[in-house]
């Protein structure tokens, strides 16, 4: 009996531990999905700014940007199939566990609409387990990034893919670039998303330049040049990056922090099932040592 009791002292001490361990892991993620979720409103005061920059630009342009589109629009029926162009890709996963078919329902995913697109051609995967996930189903991957830790870690994270697909265009030609992420859509839901990155095209231009002013001023671009643009652009460029980065690791922890909620229900569940068995068993021993007096004391006094 004695022996019982010490097994499920162990065991409830064991599942108090774990206990503490989830509730600091559901803090770490809630922290974490704090500061994604502030750096993505702080965002979005700097990409209007850009926006409106680029529309400041085109507007200048407006009647050249038009020309170009009319002659597009006349070319079209010469532009190639989608599936003989070949293609960049960036796919944003999770290298931390506790968060389901997070990487594997990516990787299928971006699998089926690189199918659509084009041929992959240059793969970037960010994380090891969605390069796993990746090569798992046949597609092989032309370099690894390390997943950011914080919100400040995803600007170096940014450079390095806008500097490695700016090595990549000039050494193998340009390329489009997609991005491929799990974005949250309620709670601790996410669904798989996927977005073109490069390069920018005629609807995106006339897009910027029907966007309203919000004051009564007229703009106007003090440089007006190909710097200013390549500026504009790059900053539009990382801001789109940035967003797509924050997101996915705010849905990482998000679902994580389902996940240890879940968990903490469950161990509460069992530690109430130890505790109730603990003191039964305990209560039992109890009986059986005050039956075992009695008794002792009956066969004592009876003798006498």
């Amino acid at each position: 009996m004695s022996d019982t009791l010490e097994n499920l002292s162990r065991k409830i001490h064991g599942a108090k531990d774990l206990e503490s361990v989830v509730r600091t892991m559901k803090v770490l993620a809630a922290s974490s999905i704090g500061q994604y979720e502030k750096a993505l409103r702080s965002l979005d005061d700097y990409f209007l700014a850009v926006e409106l920059g680029l529309c400041v630009y085109f507007r200048q342009f407006e009647k050249n940007g038009a020309r170009e589109a009319e002659k597009g629009e006349k070319n079209a029926a010469a532009t190639p199939d989608k599936a003989s162009v070949k293609i960049d890709a960036v796919v944003i996963g999770s290298d931390q566990g506790l968060v389901g078919q997070y990487n594997e329902a990516l990787a299928c995913f971006a699998a089926a609409e690189l199918a659509k697109f084009g041929v992959p051609r240059n793969i970037w995967a960010v994380g090891e387990r969605i390069r796993y996930c990746l090569e798992n189903i046949g597609i092989k991957t032309a370099g690894v990034f390390d997943v950011p830790w914080s919100a400040a870690a995803i600007t170096p994270l940014v450079s390095r893919v806008i500097l490695e697909y700016d090595a990549r265009q000039a050494y193998d030609g340009e390329t489009p670039l997609y991005i491929f992420y799990n974005r949250p859509i309620r709670g601790s839901a996410y669904e798989p998303s996927g977005a073109k990155l490069l390069p920018l095209d005629e609807n995106w231009r006339f897009k910027l330049i029907n966007m309203p002013w919000p004051t009564k001023k007229i703009p106007e671009v003090i440089r007006p040049g190909p710097d200013a643009l390549l500026a504009l652009v790059r900053e539009y460029i990382f801001v789109l990056l940035f967003r797509c980065c924050a997101e996915s690791l705010a849905c990482e922890n998000a679902c994580r922090l389902a996940a240890m909620q879940r968990a903490e229900k469950n161990i509460g569940e069992l530690l109430e099932d130890l505790n109730l068995s603990f003191h039964r068993l305990r209560q039992s021993s109890i009986d059986e040592e005050l039956f075992d007096v009695i008794s002792g004391f009956e066969a004592h006094g009876g003798n006498r």
